[in-house]
């Protein structure tokens, strides 16, 4: 038996097989057949397994295989012997490559998603023993082959004929049959994917996501309710990759009234944990949308790494959401400022008064720059497109910082109006007598 545990690479890329140490004395051994920190340690991926699926089998010579299914697998042998058989089915210049090996309970193996699957049980009384990372799903997509395939050829050390076999393994297709599993396709290198899901598909910052991205499936409120929590159980997550999380509560005003508060907690927070609990559950990538609010502003310029110090319920609640969303393994927070997109904004605003002859007083002691729907998506597929650190990311649009006082005269004079007719005023002066948030005067991300 193994004293130590060791792991190697096998002829099939990402194939792992494990050496596991087992200690006996008179009344039988011990194991400890799974370990997340040591096998981690070793170079094991850490693959998040959700479910523990044992296979008995009464006789030896029982065959079943080969399939690969759409999830990662962690195989060993509880009691008994087998003969295992790997063939890679996935796309790509090793599709076919065949790799065997005889396991007992010193042995273990780590297979990838689209590598096929196979065993033949060498004693009586087998118990074979596999950890995926994915629920099990009759609607999973697997690619089958024969087990008697002759081009991977595989040497069965008992006669196929001798064996217990499926009636459905019996008849899978050959090697020259098959379509390779396109893997590329469904990771999150490929955001434009019907496996990348946007939520808050007809905000401002959605509507962009979804004409820059026209493949990925897109949900409004009406159509997903991030905060409703009956509503996760009706989704098939194994759908998707990768979750875009657009929906937000913005109304940063409204937010402290008491009810506002509420809607703002609701959607921003605990929709946000119903939503992480999802990315979690089924290794999904979740990439949350949050602000500039989440800081006081008084720092000139804010940085990834700043500490929360929100002034305000928004900012509470992006804060706490975002703390929420560190805890996914597969996050990308991008931090983003002054959104400018389709729909009401303050650029739209500040034109309808310049063409309307309404002369306002805009703030002039708020800082920072503006984000372009367009830009702030664009930059989101870039993120993962180029599998970007996971982590927080500021992503604004170019250009020097400026007051809203400076960009409203730029609207103006863009308009064909006199810019002399933007008034500056501080945020103390237009605050009086009006049920203002405060606001940082610092937004400008690093």
């Amino acid at each position: 038996m193994p004293t130590d545990l060791t792991i190697h690479q096998t002829s099939i890329p990402g194939v792992l097989l494990l050496n596991l140490p087992v200690h006996g004395d008179n009344r039988g051994w011990f194991k400890e057949n799974w370990q997340r920190e040591k096998m981690t340690a070793l170079g094991l991926p850490d693959f998040g397994p959700v479910q523990n699926n044992i296979s008995y089998n009464e006789a030896a010579g029982t065959t079943r295989g080969i399939h690969a299914e759409p999830w990662d697998k962690f195989i060993s042998v509880a009691t008994g012997r087998i003969f295992g058989a790997w063939v890679d089915l996935r796309a790509g210049d090793t599709f076919g490559t065949v790799f065997t090996a005889e396991l007992g309970p010193g042995q273990a193996i780590f297979v990838p998603k689209g590598v096929g699957n196979s065993y033949q049980t060498l004693e009586e009384k087998t118990a074979y023993t596999y950890l995926v990372n994915a629920h099990w799903t009759p609607d999973a997509e697997y690619t089958f082959l024969n087990l008697a395939d002759e081009t991977v050829a595989i040497e069965w050390p008992i006669p196929l004929e001798l064996c217990e076999l499926s009636d459905k393994d019996r008849a899978h297709p050959r090697l020259s049959q098959i379509t390779p599993m396109d893997l590329e396709s469904r990771s999150t290198t490929d955001p434009d994917s019907p496996r990348t899901l946007i939520l808050g598909a007809n905000g401002q910052l959605g509507r962009e996501l979804v004409k820059q991205l026209p493949n990925a499936t897109a949900w409004s409120r009406s159509e997903f309710d991030i905060a409703d929590l009956a509503a996760y159980a009706d989704v098939d997550w194994t759908r998707f990759d990768t979750v875009i999380n657009a929906a937000a509560y913005t109304k940063v005003d409204e937010a402290e009234t008491l009810q506002g508060r509420r809607d703002a907690w609701r959607i921003n927070v605990h929709g946000v944990v119903e939503l992480a609990r999802a990315a979690i559950a089924h290794d999904l990538t979740l990439v949350h949308v949050s602000s500039d609010y989440v800081f006081d502003g008084e720092e000139q310029e804010h940085t990834t790494e700043e500490l929360f110090s929100p002034l305000g319920v928004y900012g509470q609640t992006k804060a706490a959401g975002d703390a929420v969303v560190m805890t996914v393994p597969k996050h990308y927070i991008v931090r983003t400022s002054w959104v400018v997109g389709e729909g009401p904004n303050f650029i739209a605003t500040m034109r309808s008064l310049a063409e309307r002859g309404i002369s306002p007083s805009v703030v002039d002691d708020q800082v920072g720059r503006l984000t372009y729907t367009s830009d702030l998506a664009a930059g989101i597929q870039s993120l993962l497109a180029e599998s970007a650190p996971y982590g927080v990311h500021n992503l604004t649009s170019g250009g020097e910082p400026r007051t809203w006082f400076e960009i409203a005269r730029e609207v103006f004079a863009e308009a064909g109006a006199d810019p002399s007719r933007v008034s500056p005023v501080s945020t103390q002066e237009y605050g009086e007598g009006k049920n203002l948030a405060p606001r940082p005067a610092s937004s400008i991300l690093a």
